[in-house]
């Protein structure tokens, strides 16, 4: 199912339940006394909704920020690796350009699909990558210059090491831990339940200022959940940059 909808239908029906909560509390429950509870209800609600405002800007703040993270990092391993194949050229390796296509396409092909699904991925990336330096070690500098290109060639592939072992780390992340989990829906629960105390003149109005909060609140933890993972949800990083580097290494 579309992503939208089901966020559609997550935010619509947490609504629907809290204003139907709403009324019940209004049709059914003791009105006297409700009013003047308004000022007290008010200064929890402030204080409670404060602090979850706090806490889920600060959550979807951090994946957010890991989000960007990841797509910056794809394109920092992509192009150190071209970098890589280039400085080699020099050096008369012919095998550095196939096996780096080789790593590229079980990027692409092997490892990203198994990101998206949260899945450990094989080593068969890594042994690619230790064939590269390899490759790279072993061939031969006659001179100042094709020195320099050696080195420059084993920098970028050291780049190309870290790169991925950042990408891999953010994939097997779990994300929002379950201690911050429960901090975000029990404060999600209490900042829609304080609305209910308070009374008024209009319960309509009541009952769609509490609807609407409850909206809210589904929507930025539907957010949350789907953020967790940078290349699967709703954030889906792609492997955009692997495929422009292979394009580069033909």
């Amino acid at each position: 199912m579309n992503l939208y909808v089901v966020g559609l239908m997550w935010v619509i029906g947490i609504a629907l339940l809290a204003g139907g909560l709403a009324y019940l509390v209004r049709k059914i429950g003791a009105t006297e006394g409700v009013v003047e509870n308004n000022e007290a209800a008010g200064q929890v609600f402030t204080l409670v909704g404060g602090l979850q405002a706090v806490l889920l800007a600060f959550v979807l703040i951090s994946l957010f920020d890991g989000v960007s993270a990841a797509e910056d990092g794809s394109y920092q391993e992509a192009d150190s690796l071209v970098a890589a194949v280039w400085s080699a050229k020099a050096l008369q390796a012919t095998d550095v350009a196939p096996e780096a296509r080789a790593y590229v396409r079980e990027v692409i092909d092997q490892e990203w699909p198994r990101m998206q699904a949260g899945e450990p991925v094989s080593d068969a990336g890594w042994d690619s990558l230790a064939k590269l330096r390899t490759a790279v070690a072993k061939s031969p500098a006659t001179d100042d210059w094709t020195n320099n290109q050696k080195t420059e060639a084993a920098t970028q592939l050291w780049q190309v090491y870290q790169a991925r072992q950042d990408r891999l780390n953010a994939a097997s992340d779990d994300g929002v831990n379950s201690v911050v989990w429960f901090s975000l829906v029990v404060g999600a629960v209490m900042a829609v339940a304080l609305p209910i105390l308070f009374g008024g003149p209009k319960p309509r109005t009541h009952v769609f200022i509490v609807s609407i909060l409850a909206a809210t609140m589904t929507m930025l933890l539907f957010s949350t959940q789907q953020l967790q993972n940078p290349y699967g949800g709703g954030a889906q990083v792609g492997p955009a940059a692997f495929q422009s580097a292979l394009d580069r290494l033909r």
